[in-house]
């Protein structure tokens, strides 16, 4: 058995064990998280091109220090030779083991990559059918030579088409209009940070919801990575992001007949390892997810594929390589490292789970429990039901408490085998591509 299917399953059986002692013995309600702090300080845009010398540790100690981090057993191909990135990260999507890394905690301005935590956050609140009438308050403070999408004002949009602007154009007028809909720009600031904090992204402080340069506002090829593996949970998100071209809709006119029409126009993907470019071509098992450019970012850009059956995430910022479509390139270069490498070289680190969860990515008291009993909805995503407690007024007080709990613990525990050999869902696009 793999260690990290080892691991899990030991840490669910302890945990199991735990929790049934505790309720043989007396009853009593898991206690909440205690409140926690929000991502600190407000570094500067425009860094340094040394990294620090103290970077985040989160995910192994190694993942801290600066340069590259891998460690190479028998066979193991040697790093590329001529990557040009500040930081980078190359991670088993499925696993979360960290297969190789260079300054992955530096805190760097994100660009456009940022939508991926924007998506994550946003996606579940809005169903696609969802239609909204864009007003000039939707459009209000997009920066100054934003990429667009081309969202008119008094025009209706769904949010499928919304969401179709944000991936495929890196449309900032799409994301205004989204974040005008969830309470405006300052609160959805606030869900991003807090949804960073939950995923323990912590190297994160999100300024504007659309990754615009703004002062303080800095992630990391870690914390990125974190995010595509969080939002590639969802079919949604695996959608948009594996999506190589699309129908917009365009603006209301009258035709040469008087007649009010509304012609749509065509958008591409502008992740070039998704769609192609001149000097580049579709790369094999490309699946999303998202790319940026801005002027204190350089480009960036986090990328999945599969290959064999095996899912990479690579994250990487700003290459110093002044050359077209170079951050494709490196990334490239590190899709095929990886491929060759997996199996032969010993992790530097994980991307770890989100706070109060297990290796799966689910809640650990109730992830067994939501495997065993949930609803599949066909792309891999199961729904969780709590299991129902005793009430402490039907006349059995403690001990019905307590034989309930100890039958959750039983499905949870009849579960267990499941969950920690759960496979992390591929992308839809990778699929069709089998």
């Amino acid at each position: 058995m793999p260690a990290p299917l080892k691991t899990g399953r030991r840490r669910l059986l302890v945990a199991s064990a735990t929790l049934l002692s505790l309720a043989l013995t007396a009853p009593a309600a898991l206690a909440a998280p205690g409140p926690s702090t929000s991502p600190s300080a407000t570094p500067s845009t425009s860094p340094s091109a040394t990294p620090p010398a103290h970077m985040s540790s989160v995910g192994g100690a190694q993942l801290g220090r600066a340069g590259a981090q891998v460690n190479l057993g028998a066979g193991a191909p040697v790093l590329p030779k001529d990557l040009t990135a500040r930081s980078w990260i190359v991670a088993d999507a499925e696993s979360g083991e960290v297969l190789a890394a260079n300054n992955a905690h530096w805190r760097l301005p994100p660009a456009s990559t940022l939508k991926m935590l924007f998506a994550d956050t946003l996606l579940p609140k809005f169903p696609k059918t969802e239609k909204r009438k864009v007003t000039s308050a939707d459009l209000a403070g997009i920066g100054s030579g934003s990429s667009m999408v081309g969202i008119k004002e008094n025009e209706t949009y769904t949010v499928h088409d919304l969401w179709l602007g944000v991936f495929l154009r890196s449309g900032n007028d799409a994301v205004h209009v989204l974040s005008s809909m969830n309470h405006g720009t300052a609160n959805t600031v606030k869900e991003m940070n807090e949804h960073a904090e939950e995923l323990q992204a912590l190297d994160t402080n999100v300024v504007t919801p659309d990754g615009y340069d703004a002062g303080g506002q800095v992630s990391s090829a870690y914390d990125l990575t974190l995010f595509a593996r969080s939002g590639l949970q969802k079919a949604d998100f695996r959608e948009y992001c594996s999506t190589v071209r699309a129908d917009f809709p365009g603006e209301t006119k009258k035709d040469d007949k008087g007649k009010t029409v509304r012609e749509s126009f065509e958008i591409q993907n502008t992740n070039r390892l998704l769609s192609g470019d001149s000097d580049i071509s579709v790369y094999q098992g490309i699946a999303g997810v998202k790319n940026g450019n801005t002027t204190n970012a350089g480009a960036t850009f986090t990328g999945v594929a599969e290959r064999d059956g095996r899912v990479l995430l690579v994250t990487v910022m700003k290459p110093e390589k002044d050359e077209h479509n170079e951050v494709y390139k490196e990334t490239a270069k590190l899709f095929d490292w990886g491929f060759k490498a997996a199996g032969k070289v010993r992790p530097v680190g994980e991307l770890v789970p989100p706070k109060g969860t297990d290796q799966s990515g689910q809640p650990e008291a109730t992830a067994a429990a939501g495997e065993a009993g949930g609803a599949d909805d066909g792309t891999g995503t199961t729904s969780s039901t709590p299991v129902a407690a005793a009430s402490a007024d039907d006349g059995s007080g403690g001990i019905g408490i307590a034989l309930a709990v100890i039958g959750g613990l039983l499905v949870l525990l009849a579960g267990g085998a499941f969950l920690v050999n759960r496979r992390w869902p591929l992308p839809d696009l990778v699929r069709r591509r089998r």
